[in-house]
């Protein structure tokens, strides 16, 4: 589970760094509806990370509260997974 968290943080980590490139570049545009549009960004940018943020903790949170939990819906879903590939005519 980890390893995921750290996979979707640098997804996040280069979606940041794409959003704050376009920044920089419009940076020195003057004009007002580029500057209102590089606010807007900023602002949406800041808050769909604090809301993915928010969303791993809880995920991380939920998992190491209930491993037992998690392990027997992971084993669940992987049985689904091997029944339906199983089952699949193009197997």
């Amino acid at each position: 589970m980890n390893h995921q968290l750290r996979a979707v943080g640098d997804g996040a980590d280069s979606v940041a760094e794409d959003v704050r490139s376009l920044l920089a570049a419009t940076a020195n545009a003057v004009e007002d509806h580029v500057v209102e549009a590089r606010k807007r960004l900023a602002g949406s940018f800041e808050s769909s990370r604090n809301f993915a943020e928010r969303g791993a903790r809880r995920a991380d949170g939920f998992v190491r509260g209930h491993s037992y939990e998690t392990a027997a819906i992971a084993f669940g879903l992987g049985a689904l997974a091997i029944l339906l590939m199983v089952r699949s005519p193009r197997c």
